[in-house]
């Protein structure tokens, strides 16, 4: 399938150059709109009457229909959201969330899905929500595990290990968001606080001295 990727701002999900964006070309069936102002070039795209089979839209923790708009839950075309999950400053994996909305054409699915594919990497399906699936699972998990820290349950150390061995984890949580970034996961559990105002996601402690640290 020929697509164009119209770049608009840096990219979570494509920092550096991938098979998906380097064989990109003017004009096509798809077209990939990368950055943190995405949105802002899939309206502006829109404006021109351009018409492509699937329009993707990279997002950031926000829903698909801050750009398409919602219409009493039938909305849904062939403009499709995504964003290949990555931790804070972590490499981006290989996973693609894929985000459909209740109308969303079976064709542009298809189309997505295979475009995503075809470039090595592999796709999850899911609902227009704040936060898609990942999000949604894990920094619940997260903050509680910064929280027993907090509370003195065990160590960092021996937290970190009990779930690597127990469970088979390759990393522990604690290490894990060191590595990648607590100034972000308090980012993502603010905004996701915000939106559903479940106790699981309100910032932990140690994720907003750490944002206060990043700030100074």
């Amino acid at each position: 399938m020929e697509y164009q990727v119209i770049q608009a701002g840096t990219s979570r999900s494509f920092p550096e150059d991938h098979p998906l964006t380097t064989g990109a070309r003017d004009g096509g069936r798809a077209v990939l709109f990368l950055g943190t102002d995405a949105g802002d070039a899939f309206r502006k795209f829109s404006e021109t009457g351009r018409k492509a089979d699937v329009l993707l839209i990279e997002l950031g923790t926000e829903c698909l229909g801050t750009y398409t708009g919602e219409a009493r839950g039938e909305e849904g075309s062939n403009a499709l959201g995504f964003a290949r999950f990555r931790l804070g400053d972590a490499t981006p994996s290989d996973l693609v969330e894929l985000v459909r909305q209740p109308r969303t054409t079976s064709a542009a699915i298809d189309a997505a899905r295979a475009l995503f594919e075809q470039h090595g990497l592999k796709v999850a399906l899911c609902g227009d929500f704040a936060g898609r699936i990942l999000d949604r699972l894990l920094r619940p998990y997260y903050n509680a595990a910064l929280r027993r820290l907090d509370e003195g349950l065990a160590s960092a150390a021996d937290m970190d290990t009990t779930l690597k061995l127990g469970l088979g984890y390759p990393e522990g949580p604690i290490e894990l968001l060191e590595r990648t970034g607590l100034a972000h996961h308090y980012d993502v559990t603010r905004t996701l606080f915000e939106v559903y105002g479940d106790p699981a996601y309100a910032p932990a402690r140690r994720a907003r001295v750490a944002k206060l640290r990043q700030e100074q």
